[in-house]
């Protein structure tokens, strides 16, 4: 039984093979309609969420599985002060496998140790975003047709964006990766990003802090926002929240062929007069982000599909 904390739980190999099955569902949804008739999923999020959940439960029901579980921690016994260990040794009864959400870093991976069906990390506070990360190398891949020799500019919240995290960690791994980090100095990527990701495997990358000044040289722009519930005061976060807008005169900097990305939600770091262009890609994003989930629950439930 595997989980997947990070998505450095697979290696590349893997991560392709799961790609190719994504790939293959999307062609050919009617092949999988009942992989998972049967089986039940629990999406268990301690913290509010629209796709992330959403998108696991839609991969799921489209497997012909069912789902459980639940949308806020008020709606579930950790308002009684229920641990992380109990709860899913209890939905170990109910569910095939399980996807948590939780505001504190490492309780997916508490949850992982006790129990007896796959977890997969959903988010834990400010430190992974698994699926995400499939969802974002899906689509890159999907759009640029490899994961090899591309400039990604990441930008906005590039400190407390788990998101960004993981994406970092994840595309080093693919050979002629550049990165170009875009951020004011206050939300510059955590040390530990630089020194031990990008530093350690010899990635090349450049800080900067204007995105006009990024724009030309990119294959792929990952937009983030600025997270309100990240930030300890509300001055600060209203200091940050609009550094950067990105609009129709900036998208001319662009190049014909760079693609806009977002994990969304977004509030308004990306103009509404933007999603009309052709290049904006955050919600055919969120479509990859269905066939990727209904590609790792196949994988986790080892189910195969002739």
């Amino acid at each position: 039984m595997r989980h997947i904390m990070s998505p450095l739980d697979f290696s590349v190999e893997e991560l392709d093979q799961m790609m190719d099955l994504a790939v293959d569902i999307e062609k050919h949804p009617d092949k999988y309609a009942h992989a998972c008739d049967g089986k039940k999923i629990a999406t268990l999020f301690y913290e509010p969420s629209t796709r992330t959940r959403l998108s696991f439960e839609t991969a799921m029901l489209n497997l012909g599985g069912s789902v459980i579980g639940f949308a806020s921690a008020d709606s579930s016994s950790a308002s009684k002060g229920e641990s992380v260990a109990d709860t899913i040794r209890v939905i170990s009864c109910f569910a095939d496998i399980c996807a948590m959400r939780h505001p504190k870093e490492g309780a997916p991976l508490v949850a992982s140790q006790v129990s007896s069906i796959p977890v997969i990390n959903a988010g834990d506070g400010g430190h992974q975003h698994p699926t995400q990360t499939l969802t974002d190398l899906l689509t890159i891949r999907s759009l640029k047709g490899r994961l090899s020799n591309l400039t990604i500019g990441l930008c906005g919240d590039l400190k407390f964006g788990r998101t960004v995290h993981s994406l970092i960690s994840a595309l080093v791994r693919y050979t002629g990766m550049k990165f170009i980090l875009i951020s004011p100095e206050e939300l510059k990527v955590p040390s530990y990003i630089r020194e031990d990701v990008l530093k350690a495997n010899h990635v090349q990358y450049e800080e900067v802090i204007r995105l006009e000044d990024a724009l030309p040289k990119l294959d792929i722009l990952y937009m983030t926002r600025v997270q309100r519930e990240r930030f300890f005061n509300e001055e600060d976060y209203v200091r940050m929240k609009d550094f950067y807008i990105l609009d129709k005169a900036k998208m001319e900097l662009a190049r014909p062929d760079m693609f806009v990305l977002h994990p969304l939600p977004r509030v308004n770091e990306i103009s509404v007069e933007v999603d009309t262009d052709p290049r904006a890609a955050y919600f055919r994003q969120v479509q990859y982000g269905v066939y990727i989930r209904m590609a790792l629950i196949l994988t986790l439930l080892e189910v195969k599909v002739c």
